[in-house]
């Protein structure tokens, strides 16, 4: 039996029940990854659907996914093409008997699986599906996904008492050769229409895709540098590597599948400590399951400008005030640097991805899915349940939301960043004001201006909005939604 092996964002050999079962009951296994031009096309409101840092990581991951299978004696097809047509073609090429592959939950992945299932189907090809992405398989909750809770914390509560995390599957040491095919040849950033990004040295972490960095990095993250113990307290850092794990770009293109993390914590807790630390970075895999959950349960909603909750606010599109946010130019400190991180580096930390989504839509009332395409087109750890799903709940629209909230961004940036260090550190005409100045500058003298270098206005932009009347205005459009 021939069986084919499509991978699309579950780019490793471990942990694969796809390969796996096709190991089993198949005498050959072809693997089989597409570029779909539909990936580099652009976004509803004109952005590049994958930016260059997102490529680039993306190009890595599937070369290091096919080494991963020459090391065991095959090899990784690449074509550039659409899955639904690409595939049914080698079917009849090579007389494959089945295809499997690891199912997604969002609309456009859906529209293309049941469009190359049609055609598989007219062929009298068998299909088989799998759920590869959560760390909760969906048959070990403890309610249909259709039961779902809409509060992430009864969900929590139910998964941690009632249910099960499978062991995860090990990965092949040896597979058959491929049939006489040409294998293709791996595109370059330039044949996918994008420039090679810049490597800024400011960045926290020189993100590389593949299993292999991101095993390294988890060992270097646990055990090398015994990070995993102080997680919960370092979470919310901004600068610098180990503040958090930065595993969500393996995790996003599943180079590392969660079973494999939760296992290796585990390994940690035996071996070193088990605390609320080792606990949080669990409860945060939870919450990335949460929301392939809830996408699975509420299909599209969560792309709809009034989200989950059918929230029918009258959301801006101010082009002008969101290419000063996009550009990290608002005269906001905090939210300028993070904003200029993200286009030097496809990162931003999550209290700087809190921080500036709430002020896009709490501030500039501007509609949160141009932030979120924005995020889709630069993110290198992009995944479309997380992002839809938090962009949802920072705009007030998720399921989970809890009506007008916002962050007050001078107290988070007090909070989070008291030196100032990380906004000097991405917003160097800020160098030399004081760290208790730092993050208003809009309050400085012209005396001080003169003495610290930076002229408002010229060197630094003055704020786009006052802080209060902005929130205090964006509120009442908030609430007028709420009483329709």
């Amino acid at each position: 039996m021939r069986i084919l092996v499509w991978f699309r964002n579950d780019l490793r050999i471990h942990d694969h029940q796809p390969l796996t079962q096709a190991m089993k009951q198949g005498d050959q296994m072809i693997p089989i990854y597409c570029f779909d031009p539909r990936q580099f096309g652009e976004t509803r409101f004109g952005f590049p659907k994958t930016g260059a840092h997102r490529a680039r990581f993306l190009l890595e991951s599937v070369a290091d996914l096919r080494q991963s299978f020459k090391t065991c004696n095959s090899n990784l097809v690449i074509r550039r093409g659409q899955p639904e047509t690409i595939i049914p073609e080698l079917v009849k090429q090579l007389d494959i008997d089945a295809v499997y592959w690891h199912e997604e939950v969002t609309t456009e992945e859906r529209a293309i699986e049941q469009a190359l299932e049609s055609k598989l189907e007219q062929l009298g090809t068998q299909v088989e599906t799998f759920w590869g992405a959560t760390l909760y398989h969906p048959d070990n909750l403890p309610f249909e996904l259709s039961q779902l809770p809409e509060v992430f914390t009864q969900f929590r509560k139910a998964v941690e008492k009632n249910s099960s995390i499978d062991v995860s599957l090990g990965a092949p040491e040896r597979l058959p050769s491929l049939p006489q095919l040409e294998a293709g040849v791996l595109p370059t950033l330039e044949d996918l229409g994008l420039e090679p990004p810049i490597h800024d040295g400011r960045s926290v972490l020189q993100f590389k895709g593949g299993t292999r960095t991101g095993m390294e990095r988890l060992d270097d993250y646990f055990f090398a540098s015994d990070c995993l113990k102080d997680y919960k307290q370092t979470r919310n850092g901004l600068l610098g590597a180990n503040y958090s794990s930065k595993f969500s770009p393996w995790l996003a293109l599943g180079c590392l599948s969660p079973r494999y993390i939760f296992e290796a914590v585990q390994r940690y807790e035996t071996e070193r400590v088990r605390n609320n630390s080792t606990y949080w970075l669990v409860f945060e895999l939870l919450w990335r399951d949460y929301f392939r959950f809830v996408c699975a349960k509420h299909g599209d909603r969560v792309f709809y400008p009034s989200g989950l909750r059918g929230l029918p606010v009258e959301w801006k599109q101010d082009w002008d005030r969101f290419d000063l946010w996009r550009r990290g130019e608002t005269g906001f400190p905090l939210v300028d640097a993070n904003m200029r991180e993200l286009t030097a580096s496809g990162f931003m930390s999550n209290r700087g991805r809190q921080n500036v989504a709430s002020f896009l839509t709490k501030n500039l009332g501007i509609d949160w899915r141009m932030g979120a395409e924005w995020f889709e087109s630069q993110l290198v750890d992009y995944d479309v349940c997380s992002n839809y799903g938090n962009w949802n709940y920072t705009a007030g629209v998720g399921n989970d939301a809890r009506g007008f909230r916002y962050f007050n961004i001078p107290k988070q940036a007090k909070d989070y960043d008291p030196d100032g260090d990380y906004v000097k550190h991405w917003l160097p005409e800020l160098a030399q004001v004081p760290a208790k100045k730092v993050h208003e500058p809009w309050k400085l003298q012209d005396v001080e201006q003169k003495r610290f270098g930076v002229r408002l206005g010229i060197d630094y932009p003055n704020p786009v909005v006052d802080l209060q009347k902005s929130v205090e205005a964006n509120e009442k459009i908030y609430t007028a939604a709420l009483d329709r």
